[in-house]
């Protein structure tokens, strides 16, 4: 399988968080890359920088976008945790969350306005 890209990434990171605890990102590459079932030469594939591999890097902007809809919350420095809006999200039991997915989310306008809409 291909290394899958951000917006395919959401919806498990999503799932993957409304246990309700705090959770590091690294905790979470690991379980998604396992969940994707990753090779180990595609967890460790580089960005052209060298400096950070491309799945930490989708799961990392995956992670971003998740925050600016308001479906994750940063208790602290590094950890992440899903907040109400994200657990009444799942509740719905979205097939796929994506960009355009968020921009339609109540209260989301932050991203809204970055994404020029």
């Amino acid at each position: 399988m291909a290394i899958p890209d951000y917006q395919t990434i959401m919806l498990p990171l999503l799932e993957f968080a409304g246990d309700e605890k705090e959770h590091s990102l690294r905790e979470a590459v690991d379980v998604l890359a396992d969940k994707f079932g990753l090779t180990s030469d595609e967890r460790k594939e580089l960005l052209p920088s060298g400096r950070q591999t491309v799945f930490d890097n989708r799961v990392s902007w995956a992670r971003t976008y998740l925050k600016k809809a308001g479906l994750l919350v940063s208790p602290r420095r590094g950890y992440f945790s899903i907040s109400h809006r994200g657990l009444e999200v799942l509740k719905e039991k979205p097939q796929r969350i994506d960009v355009l997915f968020l921009i339609q989310v109540p209260g989301a306008s932050q991203l809204s306005r970055r994404m020029g809409q």
